[in-house]
Order: C-alpha cells, then sequence, then structure tokens
C-alpha cells in the first residue's frame, strides 16, 4: 500500500512514509519502550497513538521514544483519566474552558476559551481543568478525527488573566503530552496588549504548532474569512461572529461532562477517536490500531 503520510517535524524537511514503513517505525519504537506499567498506560501505547508521537518527531524513533516515555511517566504520575466533574467543577463555573456543542466543517471537535473569565488563582488547579477539557475533547472525536480546534475569546482578557507560568505550562502540556492532537487554534479578536504577551509566548511553540495558530478579528473582512471557511456559521456562535445564540450555562455543562465521566468509565477500549481517554475501561486487551486502519481513517 503506497499511503503517504506528511509528519509534523519542527521546521526540518518533511518526510512521507507508506504504511509499511510506518508500521515498522511503530514496531520499532515499542521494543524501545518495554512493558507497560498499568492497563491505563498499555492502551495509551496504542499504534494511534505511538504514530502521532512518531509524526510529531519527524518519524525519528529515538526522539519519539525519548518524547514517549516523557509523557507516559507524566500521565502514570498525574492520572488524567481518573479526573472527574468533581474535582474540577469550581473551575468550569464560568464557562473559561467547555467544548462547543458543534464541530467544524471537518467533524472535528472544538474547545472554547475565554481567558478573560478566568476565576481561580491556582495554576495546579486550572492544569488540572485543561487537561480535564483535553481528555473529553478527545474522547467525543468521531472515528474519522484525531485533532480538535481550539476557539479563543480575548473579551476581557487583561495581563493578569493569564499567568506566563500557567501559559508556558499549558503550551507544554498540549505539545509534550498530547501531540498532534491540535489541528488548529484560532484567537479571535486579541487586544493589541495582546502582541506584546505573544512575542514572549511565542518562542515556547515549536515550529508546527505555530503554524496552526490563526489571528482573527470582527472588524477585518479577510481573516473573518477562516471563521467561514472552518465553520458552519449557523452553528457558530454568535461571539464568534456566527448566529448560534446559545451561551455557556453551567448546569446544562454539568450533566453533560458527568455523563461524559460514565462514558470513560464503562465504554469500551480501543476507540482510537479516544485514544487517549476512552481506553481506561480496565479491559486487559487493549485494541491497537494498525498504522494500516489509521491510514484509512485519515486518507
Amino acid at each position: 500500500m503506497s499511503f503517504l503520510w506528511k509528519s509534523s517535524n519542527g521546521g526540518t524537511t518533511e518526510k512521507t512514509m507508506t504504511v509499511e514503513e510506518q508500521q515498522q517505525k511503530i514496531d520499532e519504537l515499542r521494543k524501545q519502550l518495554g512493558e507497560p506499567s498499568s492497563v491505563a498506560i498499555q492502551g495509551f501505547l496504542s499504534d494511534a497513538s505511538i504514530l502521532r508521537f512518531l509524526r510529531a518527531r519527524n518519524w525519528n524513533v529515538q526522539k519519539a521514544s525519548k518524547m514517549l516515555k516523557a509523557a507516559v511517566k507524566w500521565r502514570a504520575a498525574y492520572k488524567p483519566e481518573m479526573i472527574s466533574w468533581e474535582d474540577i467543577a469550581h473551575e468550569a463555573e464560568t464557562g473559561k474552558i467547555y467544548r462547543a456543542d458543534y464541530k467544524d466543517k471537518l467533524g472535528r471537535t472544538v474547545l472554547v476559551l475565554r481567558p478573560g473569565l478566568e476565576n481561580t488563582t491556582s495554576g495546579k488547579e486550572q492544569i488540572k481543568y485543561l487537561v480535564y477539557s483535553l481528555e473529553k475533547a478527545i474522547m467525543n472525536l468521531t472515528d474519522d478525527q484525531e485533532k480538535m480546534v481550539w476557539l479563543t475569546d480575548f473579551q476581557g482578557w487583561t495581563m493578569g488573566s493569564t499567568p506566563l507560568k500557567v501559559t508556558r505550562e499549558t503550551v507544554n502540556v498540549l505539545q509534550d503530552c498530547y501531540p498532534e492532537r491540535l489541528g488548529l487554534a484560532i484567537l479571535y479578536n486579541p487586544p493589541r496588549l495582546f502582541e506584546s504577551f505573544w512575542k514572549i509566548v511565542k518562542p515556547f511553540l515549536d515550529h508546527e504548532t505555530y503554524k496552526k495558530v490563526k489571528f482573527v478579528y470582527s472588524d477585518d473582512k479577510e481573516s473573518l474569512k477562516i471563521m467561514a471557511e472552518v465553520f458552519d456559521v449557523d452553528k457558530l456562535d454568535s461571539a464568534f461572529g456566527g448566529r448560534n445564540p446559545a451561551t455557556f450555562e453551567y448546569n446544562s455543562y454539568a450533566e453533560q461532562m458527568k455523563q461524559d465521566d460514565k462514558k470513560m468509565q464503562s465504554t469500551d477500549a480501543g476507540s482510537d477517536a479516544s485514544s487517549e481517554a476512552s481506553f481506561y475501561s480496565g479491559s486487559d486487551s487493549p485494541k491497537h490500531g494498525s498504522a494500516e486502519q489509521v491510514a484509512a481513517k485519515n486518507g
């Protein structure tokens, strides 16, 4: 089979790999990982997950192995699959991060971020809520998608809304522990003050992440084309120039997240769309999507 897949590569020359070559890389990396320390980690190490780490390191097995081992160590210690709504409910009260009730035109899950609505001061708890939101966003990806969209509304944002330490940790978690999960990040109406903050943040981003960031301004018709290209404006909420008047409603969202918690606990292992989440079902033999299956899904 001659399926070719362009990789993310930190700015170096992109490689293309046949499915057979991808599988060889997966098998080679697996040999370096050794036995998983738990059922949860075993589930995390699906072929699809390993492929994302390989792509993030341009198919360099040594670099991907180092990255993946660090992510496994983080997951084993942090246990993101164990975070429940009750653990982070207080963080969610203002709607500063939530999963939208619509997807983009490609069917990707949309995470809405409103940093101007920050309601807590604990960076540790803020990151925990971010991780919880990422896990649930991944769990709700459709079978033909493995990436999500971040849609950030800057209304009410000030320099004090987003401490640099938390921003840096957010970037590290996304890039190091969830590689190849971000499809697009839209920064909507960032104030002029954000320009100086962005200059500080940019060096934290790797080349591929940086390329996925798009600035959109409601008074700039050219940049607004991005919204029309990415979203169905009838579903997009009005805060982002869409026609959907719906707003975040805490109680409804709480019930939705509690249902997601139950799904995570009960769903059968092996769905690649939720390979960072729903495999935590306690199955003794998590399924691993092969490179050919993943290629078919993304082709």
